[in-house]
């Protein structure tokens, strides 16, 4: 899929005044420094949940996020939708043993999700 969580974001100028010393002397625009606003992503409703089909691995010595995203929706750069889905921002947040749940498909997931 090319689809990614930045698609509907809108870069915005970030003109704090400690930064202004830095976008007034450098090369960035005089209207600030260009930024990606923190994305705000609703985790989903139980009734969203159980229309999911669900797939578990255990995590184990040398597992990634990135190489299930790859495996289950075909494109590494999902990993992050694997790791919200399980309240576990990174991969030292899961335990050797843990059930990492994946939901599916990737498209209801990502459309629950606000993307």
């Amino acid at each position: 899929m090319a689809d990614s969580r930045y698609r509907k974001v809108f870069p915005v100028y970030n003109v704090d005044e400690g930064y202004q010393k830095l976008y007034t002397y450098s090369r960035f625009s005089p209207k600030g420094i260009k930024q990606l606003p923190t994305l705000s992503l609703k985790y989903p409703s139980q009734k969203q949940i159980l229309s999911y089909t669900i797939q578990s691995e255990i995590w184990s010595v040398g597992q990634r996020l990135y190489k299930l995203a790859d495996k289950y929706y075909g494109d590494p750069q999902y990993w992050w939708v694997i790791s919200f889905f399980n309240k576990k921002p990174t991969e030292q947040h899961f335990a050797l043993g843990d059930a990492v749940q994946i939901p599916l498909p990737l498209s209801q997931v990502l459309s629950d999700l606000g993307l």
